[in-house]
């Protein structure tokens, strides 16, 4: 998978509870373009959360062809993100896509990408983007202290990946599935 700069997303579920939070800097080469974009959304009447790390474009697209998806194969999320996949790699226009895509509901968390990963997290954590790592090691420290929800190990690793990554701000969206 190659690096996209620009954004992080992560991922987190804990104690029956989902939380996706993503940051809102927005980045053309190293200079940045804005500061409060919103790259995760609710998807399905709030079942299934979502984000994007790549173009954003791409990501809006891939936002409509996952719903399809899930339209497709209601409540099913394994199917949809592997029809999206499959179609994803196979499609001439959409393999051209330059994202990647995480899509967490009660039970899932997947990492979908154009050249067919599709990732499901085995300790409930996903990251994704330039920050993505960042993000990750610090959800992994956060992750067994006893009172944090997901949501705030979502904002305390979001805001240590903000303080590592340049391509990563402090604004960060968090939604969440209870």
């Amino acid at each position: 998978m190659s690096q996209l700069h620009g954004t992080t997303i992560l991922v987190v579920r804990k104690d029956g509870k989902v939380a996706l939070g993503g940051d809102g800097q927005v980045s053309i080469g190293d200079t940045i373009v804005k500061g409060q974009a919103v790259k995760v959304r609710t998807l399905k009447g709030g079942k299934v959360l979502a984000g994007f790390a790549g173009a954003v474009a791409d990501a809006l697209t891939l936002y409509e062809k996952f719903e399809e998806k899930l339209d497709r194969y209601p409540g099913n999320l394994p199917r949809a993100a592997v029809e999206l996949a499959k179609d994803w790699r196979s499609d001439r226009i959409l393999r051209r896509l330059e994202a990647l895509l995480v899509a967490a509901d009660r039970e899932h968390s997947f990492l979908i990408s154009g050249t067919g990963e599709l990732i499901e997290a085995d300790d409930g954590l996903l990251a994704i983007g330039s920050g993505g790592n960042y993000a990750l090691a610090a959800a992994r420290a956060l992750i067994d202290l006893p009172g944090l929800s997901a949501r705030e190990v979502v904002e305390r690793a979001m805001a240590i990946a903000a303080e590592i990554c340049v391509y990563t701000n402090d604004h960060v969206t968090v939604l969440e599935l209870t």
